[in-house]
């Protein structure tokens, strides 16, 4: 596979729950089959929008065997390993079957806050071990550390099994400045659906959405437009989506979308604690966004 394999539209896919609490891998199956037919362009499996802290391990391997299976390798498969202990997310990576997948994404340590030194030699070490690539995922709002543009930068020159960036600090002269520096086999994804359209146009090679999984259709119509400069049309389609994207995340995420996908009868509104459903107020907003976009 080609280095840079992780182009256009991700989806950061959930996981559907019965009423009762249990995966809904039929509901599962059913998505994917809806995403792939509807412009997707590769998965992102088993990381923040999956809930993967509330899934057990039998069921993580379930759901990666089911997602391998189901898509047959029609698309490629980026999957979560990460953590805060760096000899444990080794362990994990070389413990863990990898078939059918294609790219490892990797959330920078959370709770224990490294230095930019201790961000650098986390990654080194990690994409020294793995068999896969590895994705680096910069997510400050949830780790409480943030990776510089220049660490990125450092850790994309030396570390040739480290493909790409998610990039999920909302800070565009960041994301500016790595997109300015980095190596060109090196890619910066879109981490954040609101910002897609401007960091597309400044070079992001696509987006780990979290609407795609509801809307993929229009949402990947709008990356290949930018694709193919026709920034005209493709900003009509991210006006059309602002509301949403305010509303997918205001009670959290993946609260939103699947409050979203519950309305368009795909999947049950479960969560599972300590996360839970989207408020009554915002499910209603998103209803009446879904009637006026007719889908």
């Amino acid at each position: 596979m080609a280095n840079n394999f992780l182009k256009g539209l991700g989806i950061a896919l959930i996981t559907p729950f019965t009423s009762d609490g249990q995966v809904d891998y039929p509901a599962l199956k059913k998505l994917i089959e809806y995403q792939i037919s509807n412009g997707a362009d590769f998965y992102c499996i088993l990381a923040t929008t999956a809930e993967t802290p509330c899934l057990t391990k039998e069921e993580k391997q379930r759901i990666k065997e089911l997602v391998v299976e189901i898509n047959g390798g029609r698309l490629p498969i980026l999957m979560g390993i990460g953590g805060n202990n760096t000899a444990a997310v080794v362990d994990e990576i070389q413990h863990t079957d990898l078939s059918g997948i294609d790219a490892i994404l990797s959330v920078c340590p959370y709770y224990n806050k490294p230095s930019q030194e201790g961000l650098y030699q986390h990654f080194k070490t990690i994409a020294a071990n793995s068999p896969r690539p590895i994705v680096l995922y910069n997510v400050p709002g949830r780790t409480g550390v943030n990776l510089k543009a220049e660490t990125t930068v450092r850790i994309a020159n030396d570390c040739p099994n480290v493909m790409a960036i998610k990039e999920a600090s909302g800070n565009l002269e960041q994301i500016d400045e790595i997109i300015k520096n980095k190596p060109d086999r090196f890619d910066v994804i879109s981490g954040d659906d609101a910002l897609t359209f401007s960091m597309v146009a400044s070079g992001a090679a696509g987006v780990i959405s979290v609407i795609g999984n509801a809307l993929p259709k229009e949402f990947s119509r709008m990356i290949r437009l930018e694709f193919n400069g026709e920034y005209e049309p493709a900003r009509k389609i991210h006006h059309k989506f602002t509301e949403l994207y305010s509303l997918l995340f205001v009670d959290g995420n993946p609260a939103g979308v699947k409050a979203l996908l519950s309305e368009m009868g795909m999947i049950e509104n479960q969560l599972r604690l300590p996360l839970v459903p989207t408020r009554i107020t915002t499910k209603q907003k998103m209803a009446d966004i879904l009637k006026s976009l007719r889908i």
